[in-house]
């Protein structure tokens, strides 16, 4: 009799984990929906001041895709990615355009020298710096979503991606030997 009780109970409470878990990923799947909508209103009222228009990425719906082509001295553009993540954050990554492609680190005239600098501007400047998978080098910036959409803190983010060009002219050297 005590058996079938533990395992009434064990099965109870399997059955009730699991609802509580799927209500939990419904609502976080809802709380993503909301914040990407949240960051589309900013974005489309962002977009004037900016310069830069922003769309949904059609391959995946929780980014949001921009270029940036004004302002600029040394990159021919800055493409921005805006994800809006499963793990409540807000990630931003935005790759430099130069001489028609990425600036890739295999590819750099003098590879050491420009991960040396990559990390050192990560030390230095407002928005970090870094490679992707592929050896893409981007600067970004990652916000966590705890205490709620942080819009204004955005804001700062995105008025600030015009700066990283000037980090273009520090790494020309490293990528192809030239002189800003």
């Amino acid at each position: 009799m005590i058996k079938q009780t533990l395992l009434v109970a064990l099965i109870t409470l399997t059955m009730l984990g699991g609802r509580a878990a799927y209500g939990q990923q419904q609502d976080k799947e809802a709380n993503r929906v909301r914040t990407r909508e949240m960051l589309a209103q900013l974005l489309k009222k962002s977009a004037p001041e900016l310069k830069v228009s922003f769309v949904q990425s059609q391959k995946q719906p929780f980014n949001f895709l921009g270029s940036l082509k004004t302002g600029l001295v040394n990159a021919e553009s800055l493409e921005i990615v805006i994800s809006v993540t499963p793990n409540d954050t807000i990630g931003f990554r935005i790759y430099p355009h130069y001489k028609n492609g990425y600036i890739n680190i295999d590819k750099a005239k003098n590879s050491p020298g420009l991960m040396r600098l990559l990390l050192t501007l990560s030390d230095q400047a407002f928005l970090f710096w870094g490679v992707d998978e592929t050896g893409d080098v981007f600067t970004g910036y990652t916000f966590t979503l705890e205490s709620g959409f942080p819009e204004e803190s955005l804001k700062t983010v995105l008025m600030s991606i015009v700066n990283s060009d000037k980090f273009i002219g520090e790494m020309r050297p490293f990528i192809d030997g030239s002189v800003p």
